[in-house]
């Protein structure tokens, strides 16, 4: 085992340059390597961000025997393309969400992983923030008592024209993967797999959802009311309980704080460290180093689950890629 995990990142776009950034971060992490489509995109990328080798292509990446892990930061209409390929090639994984585009696709990769016993794991960044784990510690020590009820919204104030990804269902495109995946997994993660699920859109003319409404029934009797949408800016999430209630007015997909309400008692604010991608970084190579195989703080069931109920949503408002 190395003193330094050495990492490689598969696409060099926005949010790929963001985990480069942020793995600095990461005292054990180095990023060696970067795979591109194209050498021009690779070599740009690894200048910029001063990484010491560059590939054109995602197999020569998949290849690189320096390399422990890879993050896979393409669009998620490439995620299950580029995971496999890698996962083939014996790499350890951390791949973007949304996972896949739907269940069979996510299933196939947990499969191939398990079977090579390889690590996988989904960046879902929201379920290793510090701010996140305290609110998720404090529910389960009593603090707002059982919960029955979660809201949480996602939209984004952006109108894309008929050319952008988001309205290409040929790109996974609509408001569901790219944003309903964070309430959605934010609702399974406090209250586990629904039973009950109901979703109205309105659909771009390309046929991908330009805003998407979700109501979610569990088995303890629990709901959750959750949107994602284009056109207008909303992050916010409430967690209620029989007691009390948890708020996070300022973003809940990228929690710094929140504001715990107990029946009788004054507002308490808590305050923790602020949300990156070395959150969810730190949590693979810890893992990865442990031998383990996929992350207890996001667990491939919980990833499988999430996808299960977002098939069920397209189903209902008539998305198919």
């Amino acid at each position: 085992m190395t003193d330094q995990i050495r990492w490689g990142v598969l696409a060099t776009g926005g949010i790929a340059a963001r985990f480069a950034r942020e793995l600095a971060l990461v005292p054990d992490a180095e990023l060696v390597a970067v795979g591109s489509r194209t050498a021009s995109s690779a070599e740009a990328f690894a200048t910029e961000h001063g990484v010491a080798r560059s590939h054109g292509s995602w197999e020569a990446l998949a290849a690189d025997p320096d390399v422990n892990l890879i993050y896979i930061a393409t669009p998620h209409s490439h995620h299950h393309a580029a995971a496999s390929l890698c996962l083939r090639a014996g790499k350890p994984l951390l791949v973007e969400k949304a996972f896949t585009l739907d269940l069979a696709q996510a299933q196939e990769l947990v499969t191939v992983a398990r079977e090579r016993q390889l690590f996988l794991m989904e960046a879902f960044w929201t379920r290793t923030l510090p701010a996140i784990l305290k609110a998720q510690q404090l529910i389960a020590d009593g603090a707002i008592g059982e919960v029955v009820a979660v809201q949480a919204a996602f939209g984004i104030a952006f109108d894309p024209d008929p050319a952008h990804r988001l309205r290409n269902p040929q790109l996974g495109g609509g408001a569901l993967l790219d944003l309903g995946v964070y309430p959605i997994g934010f609702a399974q993660l406090l209250l586990g797999e629904p039973n009950q699920v109901r979703a109205w859109a309105q659909l771009f003319p390309e046929g991908t959802d330009a805003r998407t409404s979700i109501a979610l029934g569990f088995p303890s009797g629990a709901v959750a009311s959750l949107y994602c949408g284009t056109g207008g800016d909303l992050r916010t999430a409430t967690v209620v309980g029989s007691t009390g209630k948890i708020d996070f007015p300022w973003g809940f997909h990228a929690a710094e704080r929140f504001v715990l309400h107990r029946d009788a008692a004054d507002p308490q604010e808590f305050q923790d460290a602020p949300a990156g991608l070395h959150f969810e970084a730190a949590e693979a190579g810890k893992c990865w180093r442990a031998g383990k195989l996929e992350s207890d703080l996001v667990p491939l069931s919980s990833t499988l689950s999430v996808m299960r109920t977002m098939d069920a949503i397209r189903a209902q408002i008539g998305v198919s890629y």
